[in-house]
């Protein structure tokens, strides 16, 4: 894929199709430590013990309606073609982990790209699931939590289409924000 934030959204559309009512998504990024680490929690369903050891292999699925499941295994080769790791963790009833760390500055390492269009996507597709983006870079921190929203909006559709909008530039504007000012 040609953005990270792509395999976030595929990674994430496992966690609705897994029941989650909470996705965090955090983003660690230290260029000192030449770190990029992507986290993605959810309190689905969760994966039996024999899933989760196979579930690397892109010919392992839970779902009925094809054979073969990517979204991990492309995650997990992205990161160690960039020098990282790839780590999993799944609990039945308590959810799934997914720990995917780059090395920030390699040259294979696709960019975060437009991860406002991400979180509306996941937002679009079930608006009862609770969304926390945490971005950090360089120890600036940016939080998009989608209960404040809601909470602002009262009575107002969260899925109405000018305030999906205004969150995409919101997420995305503050992202830059984050890079700005770190300079």
């Amino acid at each position: 894929m040609k953005e990270l934030s792509l395999h976030i959204l595929d990674l994430a559309e496992n966690s609705l199709r897994a029941k989650a009512t909470k996705i965090n998504i955090n983003i660690f990024e230290d260029t000192e430590k030449d770190l990029l680490i992507i986290e993605l929690e959810d309190n689905g369903i969760g994966m039996a013990e024999d899933l989760l050891r196979k579930v690397e292999n892109p010919f392992v699925t839970s779902r009925t309606t094809r054979k073969v499941g990517l979204g991990i295994p492309l995650m997990k080769a992205a990161a160690l073609r960039c020098e990282g790791d790839f780590k999993i963790s799944s609990e039945i009833g308590k959810g799934t982990r997914v720990i995917s760390i780059f090395k920030h500055s390699h040259i294979d390492r696709a960019p975060i790209g437009d991860i406002g269009q991400t979180i509306i996507s996941l937002i679009n597709a079930n608006e009862n699931v609770e969304i926390v983006y945490r971005h950090s870079y360089n120890g600036n921190c940016f939080v998009f939590d989608t209960r404040e929203i809601k909470k602002i909006l009262g009575n107002v559709s969260i899925n109405e289409a000018d305030i999906m909008l205004w969150i995409k530039d919101y997420i995305n504007e503050n992202v830059k924000n984050l890079y700005r000012n770190s300079q």
